[in-house]
């Protein structure tokens, strides 16, 4: 297997503490790069130092936002054996969003061995703190300069690291959520499947709006009724209802989360019965009135399992729960995280574990 050639940077930078870490505020000291050359396909993989991206001030991504990313963690367990969740999906679900905005196809494994190789490269950089990781950002950005609404002809695929904590200021601790029926974030046919940047530029005001009114994220409600739950901001939706769990389907408009995936087949694993079909919002507050809503929790990457204590809706605020951590959010919580650090059994092969860099001088 040809390794990739990896240009060190000079200077180290000293990780953050893993006490207090935040959210992707740090990153680390090498970067992977990738480019797009139209009529060569993907050329010169490589590993550089971190540094600033020298655009054009006409580069379409600027201005038209052809841009998408994806998001996966790698976990330092006790026995200091890094291994990085679920890399196959990731690249997987990279790709489709690709697809979606007209951006050229990678080669999964390339992906994938990317990102072994650079976490393998900064594994001094993985925390080892529980509920620490070491975040690792693929993104994709045309980087064509013209102006002009088609799909670019040369792109950059860049992969960035950071060491992070916990996503929301709660922790695991149950997050209050407000169903928003004003602001819509994705209709079937459009980008809502697709993790790209539009996606979030779109959620930006309807989450300040709901932090103003004390709650951590909205939760959508479809674009076109303003009845069916979609996902919330930053994860994918579950209930339990009379002892089965539902979510969201993936009609085209939420996210194929790669957490979502994972919770669902360890459902299935242990038997419980799973619905994946639409619930309205109404259906929701009566069972929420009616004692039978036992657990809601949301699936993600940056949160892993994350309880919900609280639904807004039309002025009301509903607990659930008692807004205490359901014990099936807590198993699920559990079981991931034991696979993510290794203390757990892993019977999917969800966890890969990063081996030695392999490199050659650039």
């Amino acid at each position: 297997m040809t390794a990739f050639p990896i240009t060190r940077a000079t200077t180290l930078k000293v990780p953050p503490p893993d006490a207090g870490l935040k959210f992707g505020t740090a990153f680390t000291d090498h970067m992977f790069l990738m480019d797009y050359v139209d009529g060569r396909g993907w050329v010169s993989p490589r590993i550089e130092p971190y540094h600033a991206l020298s655009l054009d001030p006409a580069t379409c991504v600027l201005h038209y936002a052809q841009a998408v990313f994806d998001g996966l963690k790698a976990f330092r367990g006790a026995d200091d054996v890094v291994r990085i969740f679920r890399p196959d999906r990731h690249a997987h679900r990279l790709n489709q969003s690709c697809a979606r905005l007209c951006i050229p196809a990678l080669d999964p494994v390339l992906v994938e061995r990317s990102l072994h190789a650079l976490v393998a490269l900064e594994q001094r950089w993985v925390p080892k703190l529980p509920g620490t990781a070491l975040y690792i950002r693929p993104t994709v950005i045309a980087t064509e300069p013209f102006l002009g609404v088609r799909p670019a002809t040369s792109y950059l695929y860049y992969v960035i690291l950071s060491p992070v904590g916990a996503y929301y200021p709660e922790g695991m601790n149950p997050v209050k959520i407000l169903a928003s029926e004003r602001h819509v974030r994705a209709l079937p046919g459009g980008l809502g499947a697709a993790k790209t940047a539009a996606n979030y530029a779109a959620s930006l005001y309807p989450a300040e709006e709901a932090h103003r009114l004390g709650f951590t994220q909205v939760l959508y409600l479809d674009g076109a009724e303003h009845r069916f739950l979609e996902e919330v901001g930053t994860m994918n939706i579950m209930l339990k209802i009379d002892g089965t769990v539902i979510t969201p389907p993936l009609t085209g408009s939420i996210l194929d989360g790669v957490t979502r995936d994972s919770t669902l087949t360890l459902l299935r694993d242990w038997g419980i019965p799973v619905e994946e079909r639409p619930i309205a919002i109404d259906e929701v507050i009566a069972a929420i009135t009616a004692g039978r809503l036992e657990e809601m929790w949301g699936t993600g990457t940056a949160a892993v399992i994350s309880p919900v204590g609280e639904l807004g809706f039309k002025e009301t605020r509903y607990v659930i729960n008692g807004g205490q951590i359901g014990p099936l959010t807590q198993r699920l919580y559990d079981t991931i995280i034991g696979i993510q650090y290794g203390t757990g059994a892993d019977p999917h092969g969800w966890a890969r574990p990063v081996s030695l860099p392999i490199s050659e001088p650039a």
